[in-house]
C-alpha cells in the first residue's frame, strides 16, 4: 500500500443518486424505482487507488458508470477537478478518464486488429493515422507487458490476461489522469490476477495515474488499494485506509466480509464465520432506517429500523454508517452453519 503525500481532491461525489425506474408497460406511469445508487458521499484523492466492495447488485458498478458520466444521476453532484461533470464535453471527459471492463473480449470487435482497437479513441480525438500512430500503438502495447507485432493480430488469438493488456493499453492511449478498474481480473486465474495487479501498480506509479478499483475480492482489493469504500444497498456502509478497514471494521457488514474471506490453514475453525441471517432486500425497496438492519446481528428495534445513520468519522480517515459501530475486538455473534 502506498503513503500518499499529495491529498488534493481529484473527484468528489455530492449527495449522488441514480434511481432506475421500472415500468409495468409502455404507457403506465412509473411508481416504483430501483435505488441502484442512493445518496453517496465520496472523494477520489489525486494519485491513490479507491477500492470499491460489496456483495452483487450493492451499486458498486453503477457508481462506477456515474463517476465516468456513461449515465446520468438522478440527483446530485459529481465534480472532477473543481468541474462538475454533466458541465463539461463528453469528449473532454474521455481524455481526462477512462475505463476497463470486467470482460475485455466483450469490449472489444473481434473483426479489429489490436492496433485498430488501440488507436481507435487516438483517431476519433483528431490523431492522424499513419505510421507514427503504428509507433503510438507499438509503445503502448510495449507498456503493458506486450510486444510490437502483437498489433496486426485479433483479438480471439490472445488469453484472458493479454486481452486485459490490450484493454488497458487503449485506456492508456489518451493519456487519462483516471482509469476505472471495473473488476477487470475476475475472470482470470489467479497467477495472471497477480501478474495483472503488478503492471497496474507499476503503470500507476510511473504515470501519476489515479484508480477507484470495483470488486467483490477483498483479497485483491487489499493488494492494491490505499482506501477501501465498502457499499451495501446503495449506500456507503464503511470508508477507512485499508490497513484500518481490514484491522479493525466498524461496520457489522464489514466484519462479516472479511470473516468470509478463505485462510490457507489447515483445519481452520470455520465457525469463526459470520453468515448473515436472510437475503439481501430488494433495492426496489429498501428498508427504513439503516439498510442493514434486516440482517445485522446486533440491530436494535426502535432505532436501526426507524433511523438512518449517518456516514461519521470515528477516527482519522476512518469513516462508518452505523449506530453501533464495533471498537476495535469487539466480536459479532456467530451464527452456526447448518
Amino acid at each position: 500500500m502506498k503513503l500518499l503525500s499529495d491529498k488534493k481532491i481529484l473527484i468528489e461525489l455530492n449527495n449522488v443518486k441514480k434511481w432506475f425506474p421500472i415500468k409495468s408497460g409502455l404507457l403506465s406511469p412509473v411508481k416504483i424505482f430501483v435505488h441502484a445508487v442512493d445518496g453517496v458521499n465520496l472523494v477520489v484523492n489525486k494519485g491513490e487507488t479507491l477500492g470499491v466492495v460489496g456483495e452483487s447488485g450493492c451499486g458498486k458498478t453503477t457508481l462506477g458508470r456515474l463517476i465516468l458520466n456513461l449515465i446520468p444521476i438522478t440527483s446530485g453532484s459529481i465534480i472532477y477537478e473543481g468541474v462538475e461533470l454533466k458541465r463539461m464535453r463528453n469528449r473532454d471527459i474521455r481524455k481526462k478518464m477512462q475505463i476497463v471492463f470486467q470482460d475485455p473480449g466483450g469490449s472489444m470487435n473481434p473483426r479489429m486488429t489490436v492496433r485498430s482497437i488501440v488507436s481507435e479513441p487516438l483517431i476519433v480525438n483528431g490523431h492522424s493515422d499513419g505510421a507514427g500512430m503504428t509507433k503510438k500503438v507499438g509503445d503502448l502495447l510495449e507498456s503493458v507487458g506486450l510486444k510490437r507485432n502483437h498489433m496486426t493480430r485479433f483479438p480471439h488469438e490472445f488469453s484472458g490476461g493479454q486481452k486485459q493488456r490490450v484493454a488497458l493499453a487503449r485506456a492508456l492511449a489518451l493519456e487519462p489522469d483516471f482509469i476505472l478498474l471495473d473488476e477487470p481480473t475476475s475472470a482470470l486465474d489467479v497467477s495472471v490476477q497477480a501478474q495483472v495487479l503488478n503492471l497496474l501498480d507499476e503503470i500507476q506509479k510511473q504515470r501519476g495515474l489515479t484508480f477507484v478499483f470495483i470488486t467483490h475480492s477483498l483479497n485483491v482489493v487489499h493488494h492494491i488499494s490505499d482506501r477501501v469504500a465498502v457499499m451495501y444497498l446503495g449506500k456507503i456502509a464503511e470508508l477507512a485506509k485499508t490497513d484500518d478497514l481490514f484491522e479493525r471494521p466498524a461496520h457489522p457488514y464489514t466484519h462479516a466480509l472479511l470473516s468470509a474471506i478463505p485462510e490457507p490453514t489447515v483445519g481452520q475453525d470455520r465457525s469463526e464465520r459470520i453468515v448473515l441471517s436472510g437475503d439481501v432486500p430488494s433495492p426496489a425497496d429498501p428498508p427504513s432506517g439503516c439498510r442493514f438492519h434486516t440482517r445485522c446481528p446486533i440491530a436494535k428495534s426502535g432505532i436501526c429500523d426507524i433511523d438512518e445513520p449517518e456516514l461519521i468519522e470515528i477516527d482519522t480517515g476512518h469513516k462508518v454508517a452505523c449506530h453501533f459501530p464495533l471498537v476495535p475486538g469487539q466480536k459479532l455473534p456467530m451464527i452456526d452453519e447448518q
